[in-house]
């Protein structure tokens, strides 16, 4: 080959490979990126459509739920839901064969839509009376809900139990009508 066809074949190739840099840079790796970013995209809208269609199949079973829910929350005048509350605790205890030693309600609420009705209940009896009663509170139409719970003997034989029990309960705000 001679000199001058070598030179101008370097030059060509030269010529060429600067030219695919550009390209690669310029076009290729933000085409690259686009494409990546844009399934990324899809595979996120994927997903959400996903759960979407989940949402939608259960849309019968959580409205009942909700209207579960409120339906059975507590009064908004405080005074009136303590009163079902403790009612209702004095009443299951009786009901499980447990004695209420003490109750100390108290009212939180941090949010426009809803207040917590927060309950400590002391109780004493056997471990059967006191299962029993947190079935019926668990168990109860009421929108309560056991936060924690402690479990202690009274006596050497572990015949006669405490239970402390902490519950909230739920008050919903009347939904503002226009």
């Amino acid at each position: 080959m001679k000199i001058e066809n070598r030179q101008r074949f370097l030059l060509i190739l030269t010529v060429v490979a600067a030219g695919l840099y550009i390209a690669d840079l310029a076009i290729f790796e933000p085409l690259a990126g686009w494409w990546s970013a844009r399934s990324a995209r899809i595979a996120v809208l994927r997903k959400q459509v996903t759960e979407g269609q989940q949402l939608l199949e259960r849309d019968r079973a959580l409205r009942s739920r909700w209207d579960r829910i409120r339906t059975n929350s507590l009064p908004a005048d405080p005074s009136l839901a303590e009163q079902r509350v403790l009612k209702s605790i004095d009443t299951w205890a009786r009901e499980a064969g447990a004695e209420i030693v003490d109750r100390i309600p108290q009212w939180k609420g941090d949010a426009d839509d809803h207040q917590t009705l927060n309950c400590r209940i002391e109780a004493t009896g056997s471990l059967n009376s006191l299962t029993q009663l947190l079935y019926r509170i668990e168990r109860g139409p009421m929108t309560l809900k056991l936060d924690s719970l402690q479990l202690g003997s009274r006596d050497n034989s572990g015949q006669l139990l405490t239970l402390g029990i902490q519950i909230n309960g739920l008050v919903l705000a009347a939904p503002n009508k226009p």
